[in-house]
C-alpha cells in the first residue's frame, strides 16, 4: 500500500466511527457534519475493502474486520499523537549535562546553591562550569552550542535571551593594614601596584583609558585569570585591586578592607544569557530559572544586611 495516499484524518474519523458504531454520534464527537462523516466512512470502506459498519435493525454493528481494527488503530493513533505531542518527561527523570560559561566570581555565589537545588529538582542534570574568557568568547560558545548558558556582560544580540542577575558596583580592595587605607585618594591608589583579573591575560582595561584621559597611569603588579587568586595576593602584598562588590563580599573580608574608587567608575549589569534556539529547552530554562532565583535571593539578602 502507498501510505502517501492515506489521509491521517480519515483514520481519526474511523476511530470515532468504530468507537461509536453510529455516524451521527461520531459526527457530534468530532464536531463534523453528518454528511462529512458518512463520506469518510465510504472512503474507509474502500481503503479496507470491508463494510466496517453494517445495518443492524435501527442501528449499526461492527464487522469482524472492524472489531479487529479497533485496537491496532487506537495504538497507531496514540503513537502518532505521542510523536507530534510527546508527553512531558518529569524533570527528575531527565538526564542531561548543562555547560555554563562564567567567571569564578558569580559562580562562587551561585554554584553551591545551584548544585543543591538541582539535586532536589533535577538530580539527573550535571553541570560543567567552563572558564570565562571574555564576553566575545562567551557569545561564540552560545552560538556554536558549546555552552548552554553564560554569565557575563553582553552587547545587544538578537540571537540571545538575556536576563539581569546583579547590578554591580566597584570597590577598591586592599589588606586591612595597607598604608593607602589611611588617607585614600587618587594619589594613594596610584602609588601601589594593581592586580587585574582577565580571562584572556590582558593588562589594559577601560580604567587605564580613563586614567590616560586624566594624564595619569597605574602600575600593574599582576594579571590573574581568577577572582579567587586576588584576595590571597592582596592579603600578603602591597597590591590593590578594583573588584566588583560581590567579589569582595565573598573574599577574605577579615584580612581585607575596601574603599570607594577615587573617581567615578561606572557599574555594570551582570547578565545570564542563552541562545534563542534553546528557548523551548525545558532543562536550560529550569537551570536558568534556578540561577535567577539564587541571584534574586542573594540581592535581597545583601540589601537586608545593609
Amino acid at each position: 500500500m502507498n501510505l502517501r495516499g492515506v489521509d491521517l484524518n480519515l483514520l481519526v474519523i474511523l476511530d470515532a466511527l468504530l468507537e461509536e458504531a453510529h455516524v451521527s454520534r461520531a459526527a457530534h464527537r468530532l464536531n463534523l457534519s453528518q454528511p462529512a462523516v458518512s463520506s469518510a466512512l465510504q472512503r474507509c470502506r474502500a481503503l479496507f475493502n470491508d463494510p466496517l459498519l453494517e445495518r443492524d435493525g435501527s442501528g449499526m454493528r461492527r464487522t469482524a474486520r472492524a472489531e479487529a481494527l479497533r485496537g491496532p488503530l487506537r495504538h497507531v493513533l496514540g503513537d502518532v499523537g505521542g510523536l507530534i505531542d510527546p508527553p512531558e518527561i518529569p524533570l527528575k527523570e531527565i538526564v542531561r549535562t548543562i555547560h555554563i560559561v562564567s567567571a569564578d566570581d558569580p559562580m562562587l555565589i551561585i554554584a553551591p546553591h545551584l548544585v543543591a537545588r538541582l539535586g532536589r529538582t533535577a538530580p539527573g542534570v550535571s553541570l560543567v562550569i567552563q572558564p570565562w574568557r571574555g564576553a566575545a568568547a562567551a557569545l561564540q560558545s552560545l552560538a556554536t552550542g558549546h555552552a548552554d548558558l553564560a554569565i557575563s556582560v553582553f552587547p545587544p544580540d538578537e540571537g540571545l535571551n538575556v536576563v539581569t542577575l546583579f547590578e554591580e558596583t566597584y570597590v577598591v580592595a586592599m589588606r586591612s593594614d595597607h598604608p593607602a587605607a589611611i588617607a585614600f585618594d587618587l594619589d594613594a591608589w596610584l602609588a601601589w601596584p594593581h592586580v587585574i583579573v582577565s580571562g584572556r591575560g590582558e593588562g589594559h582595561t577601560p580604567i587605564d583609558d580613563a586614567l590616560h584621559r586624566m594624564g595619569r597611569a597605574r602600575r600593574i603588579g599582576a594579571v590573574v585569570p581568577s577572582f579567587q587568586l586576588v584576595p590571597p595576593i592582596l592579603a600578603t602584598s602591597d597590591c590593590i585591586a578594583l573588584l566588583p562588590r560581590h567579589a569582595f563580599k565573598g573574599a577574605h573580608e577579615a584580612s581585607l578592607t575596601h574603599r570607594s574608587p577615587p573617581f567615578e567608575v561606572p557599574g555594570f549589569s551582570l547578565e545570564l544569557a542563552w541562545h534563542t534556539r534553546r528557548a523551548t529547552d525545558r532543562i536550560v530554562r529550569h537551570v536558568a530559572d534556578e540561577i535567577r532565583n539564587i541571584a534574586f535571593e542573594e540581592t535581597n539578602a545583601h540589601a537586608a544586611s545593609g
